[in-house]
């Protein structure tokens, strides 16, 4: 799963990335564009730092997933809010895209940790 977290995190990275550099070209950047990046440097950082350390593994693969969780809910908070007023950008589409990414990587770590906790009972 540290691997995982990384891959996650560095398409995040390129998610916020990507949505910046749209805004620049289009002379509406903002920084708040670069907030998946931001997750996706602590994901990256979390996974990357669970790979060197086997005994806090577990710890910081539970810090991952709760801020993949964060993201998510945060990034889907924000569209739910604004659903009918929603169009078709490349702020909506960078949130839909962060909702979307966090919410796989949630539900890949929670099948992980269920096949390591029925592994550990065997």
């Amino acid at each position: 799963m540290p691997f995982t977290a990384v891959i996650f995190g560095v398409i995040l990275i390129i998610v916020g990335a990507a949505g910046y550099v749209h805004g620049m070209m289009n002379e509406k950047a903002s920084i708040t564009a670069l907030i998946p990046a931001f997750f996706g440097i602590v994901l990256a950082g979390l996974g990357a730092a669970a790979n060197a350390s086997e005994g806090l593994r577990k710890h910081l693969m539970h810090a991952a997933v709760t801020v993949a969780l964060l993201g998510f809910i945060l990034t889907a908070g924000r569209l739910a809010s604004k659903f009918s007023e929603l169009t078709v950008s490349a702020a909506v589409l960078s949130q839909i895209a962060m909702a979307s990414l966090c919410l796989i990587y949630v539900i890949l770590s929670i099948r992980s940790f269920i096949a390591a906790r029925a592994a550990d009972k065997v």
